[in-house]
């Protein structure tokens, strides 16, 4: 049984350690809460049947009651929690992205290389129903040779957080992340060359001025010549929305929707279907396959999984795209890296 510490009790961090708690995951078990400041640290924990609490995650490290660490603290913490637990020697599971920057992401991934430990990122897309299967039929040859990818992050509305507390940079480097991820995953064996992206306050445009950004469209060329675009908003009123299509010399295949469920009611007034949602009520399953393929591989089994290596890619292209929308021109991954 490996033994796991969740590393930050926000938002994500509190739905993870639930998980992990409620025995979802065969052969890892929770055994520790980590944060600084969560208020009622000790009473989450206690709810969910977890004994240890520590405000220093660092504590945690090289710990002998501890095998693993998922951190889910802010981006910008996530290089040095790296760096700690895999000099430690403990294997690590953190949610994207690496770092907040090409630099300290390269560090991070350097960092968990060296230590040959278990290193995944939390690029939980890979694992929803639909994207798999769409990962199958591209590797099939169901589409044929791969031509075009698209892919889109939509957050359920409305937006309700205080721009003032957003770092610049954020609807790349945590929103869009995923969708980098997951485009050079439909597209294998081919590396990204060029972005172009466009991003604004379109959600709160009273932030403009301050250099915030919810709304962004990114476009990306590969060596294989295949173009990919992804989008992403803070602000879908209708709910939370990620979709995608790959398009190819011999068919087309597409993942998600933004109904909660197939069925359909017509009426007088026309079509309905539910929306509303959240990541943790959505994709819950996606969440718990990716802590499953984590204690699996920690296992011996032999399971892909995104590690160093895809969040580094992925880092460069939000980098690029950063860079892209501020100068307004193309840029090179060869200039980021």
């Amino acid at each position: 049984m490996t033994r796991v510490a969740v590393v930050g009790a926000g938002r994500i961090g509190r739905h993870h350690a639930r998980l992990l708690a409620a025995g979802e995951v065969a052969g890892a078990e929770l055994v520790a809460l980590a944060d600084p400041f969560a208020p009622d640290l000790d009473e989450l924990a206690a709810g969910l049947g977890v004994s240890r609490t520590v405000r220093d995650p660092l504590e945690l490290a090289g710990d002998d009651g501890v095998d693993a660490v998922v951190i889910t603290a802010p981006a910008k913490l996530h290089p040095e929690l790296i760096e700690a637990f895999a000099g430690a020697g403990q294997h690590i599971f953190t949610e994207k992205p690496l770092g907040v920057d090409v630099a300290s992401a390269a560090r991070a991934a350097a960092d968990a290389e060296k230590a040959g430990i278990m290193f995944q990122v939390g690029f939980n897309r890979r694992f929803a129903e639909s994207w798999v299967n769409a990962k199958k039929a591209v590797e099939a040859g169901v589409v044929g040779s791969v031509q075009r990818v698209h892919s889109l992050t939509r957050d359920p509305g409305p937006f309700g957080a205080d721009p003032a507390r957003i770092a610049a940079g954020t609807v790349f480097n945590e929103t869009l992340i995923h969708d980098f991820d997951t485009i050079c995953w439909l597209n294998a064996g081919s590396e990204p060359v060029e972005v172009y992206a466009v991003a604004d306050a379109l959600v709160r445009p009273d932030f403009r001025d301050r250099g915030f950004q919810d709304s962004a469209v990114v476009v990306i060329r590969f060596d294989n010549g295949a173009i990919a675009t992804a989008e992403a908003s803070f602000c879908a009123m209708y709910g939370y929305d990620l979709r995608g299509e790959v398009f190819g010399s011999a068919g087309m295949v597409q993942m998600g929707d933004p109904t909660n469920t197939a069925a359909r009611v017509f009426d007088a007034t026309g079509m309905h279907a539910e929306t509303a949602g959240t990541d943790e009520s959505r994709y819950h399953g996606a969440y718990r396959g990716e802590f499953q393929a984590f204690a699996d591989r920690i296992g011996g089994a032999d399971v892909a999984v995104p590690g160093a290596v895809d969040g580094l890619r992925a880092q460069w292209i939000a980098a690029a795209s950063i860079r892209s929308a501020a100068e307004h021109r193309p840029v090179g991954i060869d200039e980021v890296k």
